[in-house]
């Protein structure tokens, strides 16, 4: 059987910032993203969850060519996209990505009409004729359920729910490959977040999208994934398939997983102690030492080699967890140092 094609691959990407905490004179760096590696293929749904300010819409943004890598490659079907020029690049990216971002209130241009936020993209790009992009318009609207009279209306007129289908309607107007949805419902109601994500699911079989989920909820990525990945601290920390989450061999992966149980599921949370580290000044070794109940000298002085278990399953740490150990056991096992003060 063929392998499916890799659409964007990134390879040691790094993204560093420049911050103005560090003085008058001098300024931090906020290591944004660190030594990412990762490869979407055609069709593949990616899920990235992490805690807040770990990188993942660092690495969205990366991956739709809206943030420039500091250090690393973007390739698009491998070509590196930032090697080209920009006109070809923004052709290139335009033709292959689209973003959901998350709050659909201020991505949409709330002063022109949804008729025209749709046309957009197709004008920008010259995109058929103008009879032809009245026409996608309203393929677009009728692909993500909105009747044809929405068209007419502003985006402050219409639900939040409905906003959030307009702007997928949008990224989705020049027939990209790829997809990439940052906290897509994290603005909506419970009421409506539901139905967005059986749009994107439906969207992604019928259009055959490859589509990267960026949430901090482990179970709503478990459910829309294929593949889940684990940021902490601009780091990838275990990329695994989603529904072996339970074999994860990452602490800090399985604290995260153990952190949000099904309907059916006991509740064996692992705690995990003291607060994410700053990303202007990160640890020393893995970033995750300084949270971790395993970690020791070697975990301070090294970031721990990619290991793996098969193909799809990759992750950083000198001291994984074993093979068939259950929450509780980890649980246990993390509680007996919560009497320690976080080491530093």
């Amino acid at each position: 059987m063929t392998p499916p094609e890799t659409i964007v691959e990134l390879a040691d990407v790094h993204v560093t910032h420049k911050a103005r905490s560090g003085g008058l004179f001098r300024r931090d760096r906020v290591y944004a993203v660190t030594g990412v590696d990762l490869a979407v293929a055609a069709g593949e749904t990616v899920g990235v969850v992490g805690e807040s300010g770990c990188g993942k819409s660092t690495l969205a943004k990366v991956l739709v060519g809206l943030q420039q890598p500091t250090a690393g490659t973007v390739s698009f079907h491998g070509k590196d996209i930032w090697s080209l020029p920009a006109t070809r690049r923004r052709a290139a990216i335009g033709a292959e990505v689209g973003m959901v971002f998350q709050d659909p209130s201020t991505a949409l241009n709330r002063r022109l009409p949804i008729r025209q936020v749709l046309r957009d993209p197709l004008d920008v790009h010259s995109h058929g004729s103008g009879q032809a992009r009245d026409e996608r318009v309203r393929e677009l609207l009728d692909l993500v359920g909105l009747p044809a009279s929405v068209a007419n209306l502003l985006p402050g007129q219409v639900s939040g729910g409905q906003r959030q289908r307009v702007a997928i309607a949008r990224a989705l107007a020049l027939g990209p490959r790829l997809l990439v949805a940052d906290e897509p419902t994290s603005a909506l109601d419970v009421s409506v977040r539901s139905q967005i994500l059986n749009l994107l699911l439906d969207l992604k079989e019928q259009l055959n999208l490859a589509l990267v989920f960026v949430s901090h909820d482990i179970q709503t990525v478990r459910r829309m994934s294929d593949r889940v990945v684990t940021m902490y601290l601009g780091r990838t920390v275990e990329q695994l398939p989603a529904d072996a989450a339970s074999r994860a061999r990452h602490p800090y992966t399985r604290a995260l997983f153990s952190a949000t149980p099904g309907l059916l599921s006991p509740i064996e949370p692992i705690p995990l102690i003291g607060p994410v580290p700053s990303a202007t000044h990160p640890p020393s070794g893995c970033p995750f030492r300084t949270r971790c109940w395993r970690a020791d000298e070697v975990c301070a002085a090294t970031m721990p080699d990619p290991q793996s278990d098969d193909a799809r399953h990759t992750f950083r740490c000198h001291h994984p967890v074993a093979t068939g150990t259950t929450d509780f056991e980890l649980a246990t096992e993390a509680l007996s140092e919560t009497g320690l003060a976080a080491r530093t």
